[in-house]
């Protein structure tokens, strides 16, 4: 009886690459008005939106351009800080103030943030996996678990 082959893990571009392609992407985003820089989630392939976040400490705007699944009414990101160690800063900021604000391709939204738990986390985890057949293999880079966000509708 053979054995499996160990797999290897994905390729990832160094840290300073990661870093300056969030910079283009939300360069993008002001330079075409959202034109380019937003894409609709599809079943097989997550889409981008743009979530802008309060501050923890400057009480300022913080747009930051991130992938998401639809689920029901709401969307999901994954808090993985590029693959990186630690929690992503407007991760940190949604826990202060989980009042946030999405532009997405299909218009705009004001949104409440929390993380998933429990069974929800793995119903949404496996709906993410379905969208990037490496995610476990990246997702074991860190250390700490990638939190699941859901942006719920809110009024206002």
């Amino acid at each position: 009886m053979s054995e499996n082959p160990p797999t290897k893990a994905p390729w990832l571009p160094p840290r300073w690459f990661i870093r300056t392609a969030w910079v283009v992407h939300r360069a993008l985003y002001r330079v075409t008005g959202g034109r380019f820089a937003l894409q609709r989630a599809r079943p097989e392939h997550w889409g981008t939106m743009r979530l802008t976040v309060t501050g923890r400490r400057t009480g300022r705007e913080r747009p930051v351009i991130l992938a998401y699944v639809e689920d029901g009414p709401n969307l999901t990101t994954l808090a993985m800080n590029g693959w990186g160690e630690g929690d992503p800063a407007w991760w940190l900021n949604l826990q202060a103030h989980p009042d946030a604000h999405v532009v997405w391709p299909d218009g705009e939204r004001l949104v409440r943030a929390r993380a998933a738990e429990g069974a929800e986390r793995e119903r949404l985890w496996t709906l993410w996996r379905e969208n990037n057949k490496d995610l476990e293999a990246y997702a074991s880079r860190r250390a700490t678990p990638t939190a699941v966000i859901v942006l719920e509708p809110r009024d206002g």
